[in-house]
């Protein structure tokens, strides 16, 4: 198991040096949402670009740890270019996987099923699973995730 764990740290620490999607994207079109830890000084901006309820474009900045970082930019890779259906279902799978979500409906619509949690389903987010063993880094990883359903809430109402 080392040699897997292993893996899942050079994912984050890649990722973490080497962040997808950052920068902005000009607003309007795009909507923006900033979050915040206060505990730990964390701070994300998202940018989306959603067209014909398909989010076309995410970028993504901020400062914060590794891990934070890194679930940010994991998160632009496993949503970008998805229908709003299934940037919804990677969410709330994401939140699953981080022991957050029960099975109830996140987003105030249809019940929106899991898919099972592995490497085939969740892709490199796997990487993140490790988090769960540090309750203190779970709202580290999960911040750029919350900031994504509040930019998605602001697309909607506007």
């Amino acid at each position: 198991m080392s040699g897997l764990e292993d893996l899942y740290r050079e994912i984050i620490l890649d990722h973490y040096k080497n962040p997808r999607n950052h920068g902005t994207l000009p607003t309007p079109p795009a909507v923006m949402e900033q979050g915040y830890n206060p505990l730990c000084g964390d701070e994300v901006r998202v940018y989306l670009l959603i067209e014909d309820e398909e989010l076309k474009d995410i970028r993504i900045e901020g400062q914060g740890c590794s891990i934070s970082r890194s679930s940010a930019s994991l998160m632009t890779t496993a949503v970008k270019g998805k229908p709003l259906s299934e940037v919804r279902r990677a969410v709330k799978t994401f939140k699953k996987m981080m022991a957050l979500e029960e099975d109830s409906d996140l987003y105030g619509e249809e019940i929106i099923p899991f898919e099972p949690i592995n490497e085939r389903t969740v892709g490199e987010l796997i990487a993140l699973q490790g988090v769960v063993k540090f309750p203190v880094r779970i709202k580290c990883a999960t911040l750029p995730w919350n900031t994504l359903v509040q930019a998605l809430e602001s697309a909607v109402q506007s």
